[in-house]
Parts: C-alpha cells; sequence; structure tokens
C-alpha cells in the first residue's frame, strides 16, 4: 500500500510517500480502505520532529479518516465489511490502509458523504470531550475558542450553538470573522489588532477552549468567569508560562490539558461512543455540519501541509485517496 512518511525531520520537502506491507485487522481490530484523511496541526509538528508518536505507534501521519470496512479482526461484531465508516487514530491515516481498535471507529453520519468524513472525527471528538465532558459546557453559558476558523474552530462554534451556549472566538482576518459569525459566533476578536481579553472583560467565558498554550494562559485566566474552566488542547504558543495562581483563586477557576491522541484505547472508545450518540444527531438535523477548506490527492500532501502552514484555510483540509 501507499503511505506518507518522513524519514527526516523538515518542511513539506519531507514528506514521502512509499510502498508499505498492507497491515492486518489484529483481534478487535477494524481495517479500513481509506478513502479520505484529515490534515492536523499534529501532523505539522510530527514532520518537524517536534511531536512524536505515542508508543507502539506507527510512524506514518494521519490522526483520521474516512472509508470503508475492508476486514475485520477477531471478536469484532459492530461493524462489516463494506460499511462507510471514519475514524479516531493514533496515526496512519494517510495510507491506503489502517488497522483501528473498533472502540475508535464509528458510522459516517446522515448527511455527511464519505470524503467530508475524512476531517469529522478529530474536531468532533476533540469538541466534545474537552468543551462537554472536561468543561462541562451547559447552555446559556459563555465559551471562547480560540482559531474560530480552523476545522477545531468551526466545529466547536456549531456545536456549542446548537447546545444554546453564546461563543466568543478568536481569528486572524475578516474572512474567518465572517464565517465564524455566520456559524453562530456573536463576539468575534481580531487578535491581530485586538486584545480578547478586553473584549470579554464584561462577559467572561464560563469554558476557554485554547489551541495557543503558554503565549495565552494569562489572558486565558483572566477572561475566565466563576467557576469557570480553562481546557488546553494545543501548544502553538510554547508549553511554559507562569500562573498567577491568585488571579485563578479569585475566579475559583480550573486548568486542564489534555492530549486526545495519546489517550489510553478505552478513553477513546468513551469519547467516540460519547460524540456519536450525541453530535450525529446535530450533524443529522444540519445544526452541525463539516467544513471542508480544501482537498488534495495524496500525491500531493506537501501542499496540503502548507495551506495549512500558512494559514489559510477554514475549516479542514483532506487528502483523498
Amino acid at each position: 500500500m501507499r503511505v506518507v512518511v518522513v524519514n527526516e525531520p523538515g518542511g513539506v520537502d519531507a514528506l514521502q510517500v512509499v510502498e508499505q506491507p498492507d497491515p492486518e485487522p489484529g483481534p478487535g481490530e477494524v481495517l479500513i480502505r481509506v478513502k479520505a484523511a484529515g490534515v492536523n496541526r499534529a501532523d505539522l509538528l510530527q514532520r518537524q520532529g517536534l511531536y512524536q508518536p505515542p508508543s507502539g505507534a506507527t510512524e506514518v501521519l494521519g490522526l483520521e479518516c474516512s472509508g470503508e470496512v475492508a476486514a475485520l479482526g477477531a471478536d469484532v461484531s459492530t461493524f462489516a465489511v463494506g460499511d462507510p465508516v471514519c475514524a479516531l487514530l493514533s496515526g496512519g491515516g494517510y495510507a491506503e490502509l489502517v488497522a483501528v481498535p473498533a472502540g475508535a471507529v464509528a458510522p459516517v453520519p446522515e448527511g455527511v458523504d464519505l470524503v467530508e468524513a475524512g476531517g469529522l472525527m478529530e474536531t468532533t471528538c476533540t469538541v466534545w470531550s474537552n468543551v462537554v465532558m472536561v468543561g462541562g459546557l451547559q447552555a446559556d453559558q459563555r465559551l471562547l475558542v480560540h482559531g474560530g476558523g480552523s476545522g477545531i474552530g468551526t466545529t466547536a462554534i456549531q456545536i456549542a450553538t446548537a447546545l444554546g451556549a453564546r461563543v466568543a472566538t478568536t481569528v486572524g482576518s475578516k474572512e474567518k470573522a465572517d464565517i465564524c459569525r455566520e456559524l453562530g459566533a456573536d463576539i468575534v476578536v481580531n487578535y491581530r489588532d485586538e486584545d480578547f481579553a478586553e473584549a470579554l472583560s464584561d462577559d467572561p467565558a464560563d469554558v476557554v477552549l485554547d489551541i495557543i498554550g503558554a503565549k495565552y494562559l494569562a489572558s486565558n485566566i483572566k477572561v475566565l468567569a466563576r467557576g469557570g474552566h480553562l481546557v488546553i488542547i494545543g501548544m502553538q504558543g510554547g508549553t511554559k508560562a507562569e500562573l498567577d495562581i491568585r488571579v485563578l483563586g479569585q475566579r475559583k477557576g480550573s486548568v486542564t490539558a489534555t492530549l486526545l491522541r495519546s489517550s489510553p484505547d478505552e478513553d477513546k472508545a468513551e469519547i467516540v461512543a460519547q460524540t456519536v450518540e450525541h453530535v450525529w444527531p446535530m450533524i443529522a438535523a444540519g445544526t452541525v455540519r463539516p467544513i471542508v477548506h480544501a482537498t488534495f490527492p495524496l500525491d500531493d500532501v506537501s501542499q496540503a501541509h502548507q495551506v495549512l502552514e500558512d494559514s489559510s484555510h477554514v475549516g479542514k483540509v483532506l487528502l483523498t485517496l
């Protein structure tokens, strides 16, 4: 099968399409013939040598995919060969075939085509697990999500709006701001010329979903409502910062950092199950939809990475096979 690997860390030219043996599904696994795979920030970091796969995971890039079930391992009865599915992966999505624990596989939701589904699992599972399962967002509360034009951002805005919450977000351009408002955000802050903490000073956030990390830590704490939750899922702005416990204590706030990729299989299975139970009906109803910026064939993987690196996209960038 054809796969994408990185032999030496570097720029987009470090991505290589090579041949590897076809995988076989082990006990409890589903073998998927990949139709599309989402391109994520973690893939860029792995390509640059800044993010190592979890122990035991493949070096092949790709944290999510869609396709059809090609074969079933022992003890798998929840799917049948030929079923259209999407999956959350520890790696291996940039390939023609990938073997996945059955608990990380989901049926393609009603109203979504098989290519669109390639960018569905990483965003929906990340948002539901962190905003709702960890952050506890409820109707009439305020969510602040950074990077509103990203796959995570566009998904978070829609899910939070569907839950009846109010959404604030940060973006880097007028185009992205307009799209975020269309998706349901009522406060949109251009981080290039505005301070998001000042913009939310009279309407603080009950939950903050942060992809930046250290650079935004102080401002994220400042913007928390009483009893608010800051959930950090990314490190684009660094990994180390000083935490003012006094300010956090005044707000009775909490800070949680999570990494979905390295979570145990049983935790991922629970996240996938809850996402299918709660988010798939939103998608079927049309209140949440995948936002796809562009698709590229596997051989153009370098171009796909460049689009994500330039932050010129809105929503997901996909590879197709």
